[in-house]
């Protein structure tokens, strides 16, 4: 006949069972651990993104000159920023100025190529011509008005939203933006947009690791901050739409 199995050796069963799985558990090799920290060191980037900078700034040509994958090109684009900034700002030339300039000399390099190739070779040489594709420009005020639009629509859905925090976050957004545009102009503004978007995203990928870590600590002060603003502050303000009583 069977043995009669009590409680105690039942239970007894059941913490030697989970002590045996919890040694193995133990005794595994750290890969394990490596994995878990692979992981985590994985999620843990900036905004939580999991695709690498170049797949994030589009994954083509623009993204090779945003990260320095051709040098020549990428320090080209930026003199040729540079030079523009100085011109404008420095130097203090106008548009029309430049604009003149440049077809002047643009005319006289056409008008010296067809007169002299004669002379040099015996059967002259066809002089190239500079044309811009209509193209160009139709994509560019497609993708300006796009974006405009985008902007448009999303202050007006914080304006009639009826959500007064989101709305006294948004004006003082646009406060400070304000007060910065007062610093500076709006192409130097410009200027310092071209050059970040050609030095930020090649210095973080190269620093990556170092960069989140220091975001994350900022951002962890940072809300901890608008814990006590909001504790403090924006958890008075009323959330609903605002209603205003009429008097007679």
């Amino acid at each position: 006949m069977p043995e009669k199995i009590t409680p105690e050796d039942l239970l007894n069963n059941i913490v030697e069972t989970f002590a045996e799985s919890s040694s193995k558990q133990k005794s595994v090799p750290l890969f394990g651990e490596e994995t878990s920290n692979s992981v985590t060191s994985q999620l843990n980037r900036l905004f939580g993104r999991q695709k690498p900078v170049h797949h994030l700034l589009g994954g083509g040509k623009s993204a090779d000159v945003l990260l320095w994958r051709n040098k020549k090109i990428s320090a080209s684009f930026l003199t040729g920023a540079t030079a523009v900034w100085v011109l404008f700002e420095w130097l203090n030339y106008h548009f029309l100025t430049l604009v003149g300039f440049a077809l002047v000399l643009l005319m006289l390099a056409q008008f010296l190529w067809s007169n002299f190739s004669g002379i040099i070779s015996r059967s002259p040489s066809e002089v190239p011509r500079l044309v811009v594709p209509d193209k160009l420009f139709v994509n560019i005020a497609i993708s300006i008005g796009h974006e405009i639009n985008r902007a448009l629509e999303f202050i007006q859905d914080v304006a009639l939203g009826g959500n007064l925090k989101q709305f006294i976050m948004v004006v003082a957004s646009l406060w400070v933006a304000a007060v910065i545009g007062s610093w500076c102009n709006f192409l130097t503004v410009l200027y310092i947009g071209f050059v970040a978007a050609h030095t930020l995203p090649v210095l973080y990928e190269r620093y990556e690791d170092q960069v989140d870590n220091f975001a994350y600590q900022v951002l962890g002060q940072l809300q901890h901050n608008y814990r006590k603003l909001d504790t403090g502050v924006l958890s008075r303000i009323p959330k609903g739409k605002v209603n205003w009583k009429k008097h007679d």
